[in-house]
């Protein structure tokens, strides 16, 4: 039976073949490889859509071995953080009022109309006083899951991310803290199939160049590389993000914050059993082959998940 997975533009298929090793002859075989090992881990119940399981595949430039660790990493993780990492239902809690603050949003048109998508956190827009760093990236955490399903331009090209923290305050950082960053930083990076190719800080406000500079060692020294702290010059970051690619908002085209949102609320209606099935996925880690793994040591400041075998 074919895959069941969408077809790209050939645009998309060119820079999947080119840049990340895709070759559509092989692709039913590579999945049913990926498909065969992850049968065989009696530990490891994840989704198996085939458009799901290629997310990991391209994410990994077709690495078998890699795309085997990042898929138990991101169900690893969480099970056992699901505060943080798993998102079942879209209209629990607070989840809906944050969304609907356009705080974080992805822009419809991706960078050069064919690159990365763009996504901007204008962190000043959820009042820290009602909202939780955890609640708002739970938000977060089920744009990222949709953006894996759906999102081409994401899975293929990457994604760039703005930081705008314009009425932003000093106690927003603070809700971040060190340890809370580490478990971010490790599922962006070794978890999630989608990858960052840059992040863009705009709007820095007073207390973030101390933040800053405890964050930045928690990441790779690749991530490390594709950072850039702007201050309040917005000519800075419009030189890698043309303006005509930012939304109605910074006087740019691409879409209004009220425009996405309300169609990003459809998506989360139209993923609502989607995102309910996540609920009964995850790892056991009585189950899995192997020494158990030690969590507290991984998320020590110091810590690296890299101690996980998926061999």
């Amino acid at each position: 039976m074919a895959p069941q997975i969408r077809p790209l533009t050939p645009e998309l298929q060119k820079a999947a073949i080119e840049q990340l090793k895709e070759d559509p002859d092989r692709l039913e075989a590579d999945l049913q490889a990926f498909k065969t090992w992850i049968d065989q881990q009696p530990h490891l119940n994840p989704r198996m859509d085939d458009q799901f399981l290629v997310a990991f595949l391209r994410g990994c430039k077709y690495s078998l071995e890699r795309a085997k660790s990042k898929l138990d990493k991101f169900y690893t993780l969480r099970t056992k953080y699901p505060d943080y990492f798993r998102v079942t239902s879209t209209t629990e809690g607070k989840f809906r009022e944050i969304h609907q603050t356009g705080a974080i949003i992805y822009l419809p048109t991706p960078l050069n109309e064919n690159g990365p998508r763009i996504g901007i956190w204008r962190m000043g827009l959820v009042p820290v006083e009602k909202y939780t760093m955890l609640e708002c990236m739970q938000v977060a955490q089920a744009m990222q899951e949709i953006a894996i399903m759906e999102d081409d331009h994401a899975i293929i090209n990457g994604v760039v991310f703005i930081m705008d923290m314009k009425d932003a305050t000093t106690a927003h950082l603070f809700q971040m803290t060190p340890a809370m960053a580490k478990k971010f930083t490790i599922f962006s990076e070794e978890a999630l199939p989608l990858r960052v190719k840059s992040q863009h800080f705009i709007n820095t406000i007073t207390g973030f160049e101390q933040m800053f500079n405890i964050f930045k060692p928690l990441m790779s020294k690749k991530m490390q590389g594709r950072l850039f702290v702007h201050g309040n010059k917005m000519d800075l970051l419009t030189e890698q993000i043309p303006l005509k690619y930012l939304p109605k908002e910074y006087g740019g085209e691409n879409g209004s914050a009220a425009e996405i949102v309300a169609e990003w609320e459809k998506k989360m209606d139209a993923y609502s059993d989607f995102l309910q099935a996540n609920a009964n996925l995850g790892t056991d880690e009585s189950l899995r082959p192997g020494k158990p793994i030690d969590f507290e040591g991984l998320f020590g400041i110091e810590g690296s998940f890299r101690k996980l075998n998926v061999d």
